[in-house]
């Protein structure tokens, strides 16, 4: 048995692990792919604290590593569900059953994709799901943002202030955000709103060199030259699985409050997976730590 079962090996999951293992928990990591989560295909990291730049696998590695140095376990199998069991709980995987105290699970949420052609190719290599992770490496360039919801709106606030021009491309004739957001993107000189227009491909040897757009009524397609294309249209939780024991919102997110508290006591969802308003490394970070401080809270009061 152990005292906290972590479902996701991400930032938030591997932070958790490290909290979790230090203050003498016996911790049980469970990943179905690979260590790092979404950070392991960004090329670069400027935006954690302390550390100036760094490889998202680099990164990914440093946090396995000392999640294992201070005694965490980890194993390879996808988890199917989750059996509560009042004050244990059991992890069902696709080849064991784990009977556990508490559960971490930080199992992310997938960046949704335009699924155009040349996107596989060319993702890292000016295709980005994360303005504020990668919005830098355009300093003074072209970039385009795809989406009209809020995420695409505030993006193209953000990085108009550091790109020379930004295209906001959206498939309907008026955006979906909140109106305070569209009132500022029209008063930006440097976003060019593309309306009705959606993405068909995108163009480039060894980086992004264009995208060619087809208008939603008369088709005519249009290409727009461009050194990046940010894909705003979206994040995917996959928490069905999850749904029997916890609560989720109608996005399909586990609503769990600041102390990473979900609806059923001794579960715990921390990072991506969770509702909150931003979905960064570092948040997911913290996350990790306040989950598996509260486990251990948890634990403490269950052995009094």
């Amino acid at each position: 048995m152990f005292d906290v079962i972590i479902i996701g090996a991400g930032p938030a999951g591997l932070s958790a692990a490290i909290y979790a293992s230090r203050a003498g928990l016996d911790c049980l990591i469970l990943e179905s792919t690979m260590y790092g989560g979404q950070i392991t295909s960004t090329p670069e990291v400027e935006n954690y604290p302390s550390v100036k730049k760094i490889a998202g696998w680099e990164l990914a590695d440093n946090l396995y590593q000392q999640a294992i140095s201070f005694g965490a376990e980890f194993n390879f199998e996808e988890v199917k569900s989750i059996i509560d069991d009042g004050q244990l709980k059991t992890v069902i995987t696709a080849e064991n059953a784990y009977v556990t105290k508490t559960v971490i699970i930080a199992n992310g949420a997938k960046r949704k994709h335009l699924g155009i052609d040349g996107e596989d190719d060319l993702s890292g290599k000016g295709i980005s799901y994360c303005a504020y992770c990668d919005g830098s490496f355009f300093k003074d360039r072209t970039v385009c943002v795809c989406g009209g919801g809020n995420t695409a709106l505030e993006d193209a606030l953000y990085l108009s202030n550091i790109c020379k021009n930004v295209y906001l491309i959206h498939r309907r004739n008026e955006y979906r955000a909140q109106k305070h957001l569209i009132d500022s993107v029209n008063r930006t000189e440097n976003i060019k709103p593309i309306l009705s227009y959606i993405p068909l491909k995108i163009s480039g040897e060894k980086s992004v060199e264009s995208i060619t757009l087809k208008h939603v009524e008369t088709n005519e397609e249009l290409t727009i030259e461009t050194d990046a294309v940010f894909v705003c249209i979206g994040l995917l939780p996959e928490n069905k699985i999850f749904s029997e024991v916890v609560e989720l919102d109608e996005n399909g997110y586990i609503i769990a409050d600041e102390t990473c508290k979900t609806s059923c006591d001794g579960i715990f969802a921390a990072g991506d997976t969770r509702t909150k308003e931003l979905r960064q490394i570092v948040t997911a970070a913290s996350d990790g730590a306040v989950a598996a401080t509260a486990a251990l809270s948890y634990i403490n009061q269950m052995e009094d």
